[in-house]
C-alpha cells in the first residue's frame, strides 16, 4: 500500500537532520544580536543557522511560511502539499509576490526557488513514533531525498520546526521564530489574535462537553479510510486536551490506523471530519455503500478536517468552527 499524501501530520516516518553544519544551541540571544547585527537561530533538528544579519527574505513550506506571514513575515516563495493558491492556510492572501516553487509533495522547482532569492528556507520535522523520535535518516518534510534537501540548503540554509505533542507547544516554537524574524510579538494584531485563541479554546472546550465522538480521517477508493489518533497529532492532541472526545481507531501503528471500506461501520462516531488534502470529499465516499451506513455520516455531522497552521490567528479560526459543529451536534452512534 502506498503511503497516503501528508494529511494533518500524517507521515509515517518523516524527520532529519539538515545538511548544513550543525553545532550546540538553543534559541536566539537577541541582545548578541542587536550587539553584532548577526542572526542565529537554532532549530528542533539541533541545527544553528548563523548569518551576518536578520534574514529578509524567507521561503518554505506552506505551512510554516502562512503562520509567519499571520505574524507579518511576507514568503518570497513557497512550496508544499499543494499550491499555496489552492491551500485554505492562505485564504484572502494577495499571492502575486510569491513565487509558488512547489505544487505536490516533494516536488520543488529549484531553479525558481533559486531565482527567488531567499535568505533564510523554513519546513517542518515530523517524528516516526509516538513518542516523539526524530529520524535523521530520513529528509525533512517536504523534501523528497536527502539530496534534495542537500540542494535546497544549497540555495539558503534550511530551518524545521517539530510538529510533534500538542500544537500549544508547536505555536510558542513557531512564534518564537517568527519574532527572530523580526516580528512585532507584542502588536496590538497579535495580542488579538492571542485572545482570539484563548476565546476559542474555551468555546471549543464548552462545546466538548456535550460529550459527541469525533474521528478525523482521509478516505481512498481503493484503501478505505486512515483514521488519524488524536495524541499522534498536534492539533488534534490540543484539541483533546481542551476536551473534545476522539473515537480511538487502536492499533499499533504511529499516527494511522487503516480500515477497509468493509470495516468502515465498525468506526462509528457522532461527527466525522474529512481531510482536505489529496482524500475523498463526502460526496466521493457516498458512492461507498458501508460509509452510508456511518450514523455521522447519516445525520449529516461530516465536516472539513483543515490543515491549519500552527499560530493563533490559524488555530483559533478552526477551533472556532469546530466548536460550532460539536455544539450543533447531536449524540448519534
Amino acid at each position: 500500500m502506498s503511503r497516503p499524501p501528508r494529511l494533518l501530520g500524517a507521515s509515517l516516518a518523516l524527520a532529519a537532520a539538515l545538511a548544513a553544519s550543525a553545532c550546540a544551541g538553543s534559541g536566539t540571544d537577541d541582545e548578541a544580536e542587536a550587539a553584532t547585527g548577526s542572526w542565529s537561530f537554532t532549530d528542533d533538528v539541533g541545527t544553528t543557522v548563523e548569518l551576518d544579519g536578520r534574514p529578509e527574505r524567507v521561503a518554505g513550506l506552506n505551512d510554516v511560511a502562512s503562520s509567519l506571514w499571520n505574524y507579518g513575515i511576507a514568503p518570497v516563495a513557497t512550496f508544499g502539499q499543494t499550491s499555496a493558491a489552492d491551500d485554505v492556510q492562505f485564504e484572502g492572501r494577495d499571492l502575486s509576490d510569491v513565487d509558488i516553487v512547489g505544487e505536490s509533495y516533494g516536488q520543488i522547482d529549484l531553479e525558481a526557488l533559486a531565482a527567488a532569492d531567499p535568505d533564510l528556507i523554513v519546513t517542518t520535522v515530523y517524528p516516526v513514533d509516538s513518542e516523539g523520535t526524530l529520524d535523521d535518516t530520513q529528509p525533512l518534510y517536504g523534501f523528497e531525498s536527502l539530496e534534495q534537501q542537500e540542494q535546497v540548503a544549497q540555495i539558503a540554509p534550511v530551518v524545521a520546526i517539530a510538529w510533534r505533542g500538542s500544537a500549544a507547544d508547536v505555536i510558542e516554537r513557531t512564534a518564537e521564530l517568527a519574532g527572530s524574524l523580526g516580528a512585532d510579538m507584542e502588536s496590538d494584531e497579535v495580542s488579538a489574535a492571542r485572545q482570539d485563541y484563548e476565546d476559542a479554546s474555551a468555546a471549543l472546550t464548552e462545546a466538548a462537553s456535550s460529550g459527541v465522538t469525533v474521528l478525523p480521517v482521509a478516505a481512498y477508493p481503493d484503501e478505505g479510510f486512515y483514521m488519524a489518533k488524536a495524541p499522534d497529532d498536534p492539533s488534534l492532541h490540543l484539541y483533546a486536551d481542551l476536551g473534545v472526545q476522539f473515537l480511538d481507531p487502536g492499533g499499533e501503528g504511529y499516527f494511522w490506523q487503516t480500515a477497509g471500506w468493509e470495516q468502515v461501520p465498525q468506526y462509528a462516531s457522532d461527527v466525522l471530519l474529512y481531510s482536505l488534502r489529496g482524500a475523498m470529499t463526502p460526496e466521493e465516499m457516498a458512492t461507498q455503500p458501508t460509509y452510508q451506513l456511518l450514523p455521522a455520516a447519516q445525520a449529516g455531522q461530516v465536516h472539513p478536517w483543515e490543515y491549519v497552521g500552527m499560530d493563533y490567528a490559524a488555530q483559533a479560526r478552526y477551533m472556532e468552527r469546530l466548536a460550532g459543529w460539536l455544539t450543533d451536534a447531536q449524540k448519534v452512534s
